[in-house]
């Protein structure tokens, strides 16, 4: 996830200035293309002057371009044919012309060209599957695209595509004879069995292509828009609309709308959630299973959802605040019901800072979870990540616990500000990480905060999916030696900042009838540690490394393509912790001693080395005795691992005292509190964090 943080104002209004006068006579030959050209020159001009790293635009770039939108339009190559590559490739070195003049004859070609090849492909599927396969053929699949050319004709399209079906097909056939295998009351034959696996695979690709139907050439063409903007880096990116929209709640945890997760089910858009706390949930008249037929607005403007996609009929049921929206569903029983509901901020829970306490006694540890760096984007009522933290660190010291848990697995990261005032919640004042733009000295953001909130022993918990914002803070504690990290190898290794460009407010009055035009994410500068080093690409390294399903498969941003290379810069000037720190080492050597000696973390090393070499392997039989040979070589040998993540001693855990009174006013919050402690009784890496933080408490 991307670092939200702010740029010099001045430099952003004087880039407004420049791209509103530079587009004050602005004539495209096509009104049809005016605002895809607007926004291509938009964002080369933003690009140019605003971000980190900006590019030459010359045949190099160009042909970078070509490539990252071929993959984005064809990726598995079950659409384009080599001709149709042939014809767009003609542009391959001319497109950095055509972006500083705001031209898309390559978009245009390649989008003409796919929308014809889909048109024919579309076909293939309803007859392929109307067919029984021919499970006796010796016959192979490639899985791997990257193996694959593209195909020479329609004919050898076709017959790629017989066999990802026919392939699909079998795993479903597998599945539905081991669960015969399992309980024979209702054994359907060879024959009715493949019958049911085409029926099933013709539904989910009808849905497919439905979905597919559904998007428009803007989204088409903002796909075009990332193949080029990620030739700067891979966190640098264009946000059509409502990608904007969903970008804003991921970094919140909150949306204006009626807390109710929808999916799609043949051509109704039905509810398939209502989240606790919203406002469909507190009207009550909407239940999981309803079909929504149609919506009606304040103004009267009555929508019908029938035969829409859930991503376009979201457009019409999100709305701001304190509005009202009408919907007319289906109820499971058939009958028809208007249920009007008051748009409101909606909290997707799973997003916040939560905590419990692990252990009993004298060995009681608190656990914190904090699954994002969520920022303040809707004012003073949006929940802060630094706030809350605070709120659960409050509740644990009140509970006597001996030390301190802050779990950052697969948090990717948020906001720039929040990570700082989280650090500062742990230490009294001090730099928490440097950032530096493109040509200026380096600036040093601190903590200014005085007083710290937590001053006992502290285990920080990542692994390789731990990335930005969680960099920055456990690169911070380990700085510092405040605590102990604890996880995998690396973490991700982002060490650059974002910052987000309403392109609605770079262009002048004149195109308010091309608006909204989205949204671009740039990045802006670099972030260092206190030491000097940087994150990007190296991640942070636990001072406690513990095996994981990844360690032999090469992942983070040092795979990414075009990615900002590693450096250093010097060091800030800033005081090491000094309480505890000499117990760091032998504390750190005990872990190590238990990882060793631990037959599930010796099992998660050996899988780890097991699904490298699977992955390797991407040919898979197509014969029905052959493939069953496969799948079930392939799950024997799986079996030996099942279990391996869950340890064999569980932890005790229990909720604070303050949570009790919310936890216990609804039979949801128990059991959603209940499931949440189940898993992390069995968790074998929070155990021996556990055990990380009990050796600090009694060691220190």
């Amino acid at each position: 996830m991307a670092f939200i943080h702010k740029v010099n104002k001045f430099r952003l209004l004087i880039l407004m200035a420049a791209l509103i006068f530079g587009f004050a006579f602005y004539n495209p030959a096509r009104d049809a293309e005016k605002k895809d050209q607007l926004i291509m020159n938009l964002i080369y001009q933003i690009l140019r002057s605003n971000h980190f790293s900006p590019q030459d635009l010359n045949d190099d770039f160009s042909e970078k371009v070509y490539e990252g939108f071929l993959e984005n339009l064809d990726y598995n190559k079950r659409f384009l044919l080599k001709s149709d590559v042939d014809q767009i490739a003609a542009h391959k070195l001319d497109i950095d012309d055509q972006i500083q003049r705001a031209q898309l004859s390559f978009f245009n070609q390649s989008y003409e060209l796919y929308q014809n090849r889909y048109t024919e492909v579309k076909t293939y599927y309803p007859e392929i599957l109307a067919e029984p396969f021919d499970l006796e053929k010796e016959e192979y699949i490639e899985t791997d695209e990257e193996k694959m050319p593209f195909a020479n004709s329609s004919e050898e399209l076709k017959d790629r595509w017989r066999k990802y079906l026919k392939y699909r097909v079998l795993l479903r056939i597998d599945e539905m004879q081991l669960d015969a295998e399992k309980d024979s009351t209702e054994s359907l034959s060879l024959v009715e069995m493949e019958a049911k696996a085409r029926e099933k695979e013709l539904e989910v690709h009808e849905d497919w292509f439905k979905a597919m139907d559904d998007m428009e050439r803007f989204d088409w063409m903002a796909s075009y828009m990332n193949a080029i903007t990620a030739i700067y880096d891979p966190h640098t990116q264009y946000f059509p609309p409502e990608r904007k929209e969903d970008f804003e709640i991921n970094m919140t945890g909150q949306l204006q709308g009626i807390g109710a997760q929808l999916q799609q089910k043949g051509d109704y858009v039905t509810i398939s959630k209502v989240i606790v706390g919203s406002p469909c949930w507190k009207q009550g008249d909407l239940e999981v299973g309803d079909k929504i037929l149609r919506v009606e607005q304040e103004d009267g403007e009555v929508v019908d959802l029938v035969g829409m996609s859930v991503r376009k009929a979201v457009k019409h049921i999100r709305g701001p605040k304190g509005t009202e929206v009408k919907l007319t569903v289906r109820k499971l029983d058939g009958t028809k019901a208007d249920i009007p509901i008051v748009r409101d901020i909606v909290e997707l829970e799973s997003t916040f800072a939560k905590s419990s306490v692990l252990g009993e006694g004298e060995d009681k540890v608190g656990y914190i979870k904090l699954p994002k760096f969520y920022v303040n984007f809707y004012g003073d009522e949006n929940r802060d990540c630094a706030e809350d933290v605070a709120k659960e660190l409050e509740k644990l010291k009140a509970e006597g616990v001996s030390s301190v848990v802050l779990d950052l697995r697969n948090n990717g990261g948020g906001s720039l500000q929040g990570v700082i005032d989280i650090v500062g919640l742990f230490i009294d004042e001090g730099p928490v990480v440097q950032v530096k733009a493109s040509g200026r000295r380096p600036q040093v953001l601190s903590d200014r905060k005085d007083g710290i909130v937590y001053d006992g022993p502290l285990v920080v918990m990542v692994n390789q999916f731990s990335a930005s914002a969680s960099e920055i803070f456990a690169a911070a504690i380990q700085d510092y030696k405040r605590g102990i990290i604890v996880g995998s190898a690396s973490t991700f290794g982002k060490g650059t900042v974002q910052n987000v460009v309403d392109m609605d407010r770079a262009v002048s009055l004149a195109y308010d009838d091309l608006k909204p035009l989205g949204a671009l994410k740039l990045t802006i500068q670099k972030y260092y540690r206190i030491n000097g080093g940087t994150p990007q690409l190296k991640g942070v390294q636990p001072d406690i490394v513990l095996p994981d399903n990844y360690m032999f498969i090469p992942y983070g941003e040092k795979e990414q393509d075009f990615a900002l290379p590693y450096d250093e810069i010097e060091s800030a000037k800033y005081q090491a912790w000094s309480s505890m720190v000499e117990s760091y080492p032998m504390v750190i050597q005990k872990s190590m001693d238990r990882i060793d000696t631990n037959a599930k973390f010796n099992l998660i090393e050996d899988y780890a080395k097991w699904i490298k070499a699977e992955r390797e392997e991407t040919t898979y039989p197509l014969q029905l005795s052959a493939f069953r040979k496969f799948q079930q070589n392939y799950r024997n040998e799986a079996e030996q691992y099942k279990g391996m993540r869950k340890s064999r001693v569980e932890l005790s855990v229990q909720s604070n005292t303050t949570d009790l009174e919310e936890i216990q006013s609804s039979e949801v919050n128990q059991t959603k509190t209940e499931n949440w402690h189940k898993s992390l009784r069995k968790d074998l890496y929070l155990s021996e964090a556990y055990r990380v933080a009990l050796d600090l408490s009694k060691e220190g």
